[in-house]
């Protein structure tokens, strides 16, 4: 296996600063959506700047439901603010690029978010690569993650609050 190429997408229900308000956070730690699946904790520098990096494990069962976690960096190689965010993954059991895509729909209304993931396995998940489908299980725990997204910041806008 060389890798995955895989693009995800979703439209969210927010225009693209508050999309990419609340993907910055998450990268920051916040824990207010990818979860249960994934977290995610600056290690140095900021997700949203150049060379910043980002510890990311991804909880196979769920935040504290045993199973599986997998474990890399990314580090931020480039950012268009609102509109792009490019990754390279450094460090752990991916290695390889990956980007984020915003793009404002519906008059800016509404925006979709893509994950352009073409991460390859790298140690004991390369074994484990040949016999699951770590691409659609990559599929599934990142559109449910988006799913997380739109309810989030629905149940955001109802309460008058703001996502930051």
């Amino acid at each position: 296996m060389n890798g995955y190429d895989i693009i995800d997408e979703a439209v969210v229900d927010a225009p693209a600063g508050v999309v990419w308000d609340a993907l910055v956070a998450e990268f920051r730690g916040a824990a207010r959506w990818w979860v249960p699946y994934n977290t995610f904790s600056s290690t140095s520098g900021t997700p949203d700047g150049a060379g910043g990096e980002v510890r990311v494990t991804v909880h196979t069962k769920g935040v504290g439901n045993g199973g599986l976690k997998l474990r890399f960096t990314s580090r931020t190689e480039s950012v268009d603010p609102g509109r792009r965010l490019a990754v390279e993954y450094v460090d752990g059991v991916f290695r390889g690029p990956s980007e984020f895509v915003l793009e404002p729909v519906d008059e800016g209304r509404r925006t979709r978010i893509a994950m352009h993931f073409r991460g390859r396995p790298h140690g004991w998940l390369k074994l484990l690569a040949r016999v699951a489908d770590i691409g659609a299980e990559h599929s599934r725990a990142t559109l449910a993650a988006f799913v997380a997204l739109e309810a989030y910041l629905a149940k955001d806008r109802v309460a008058g609050g703001s996502p930051r």
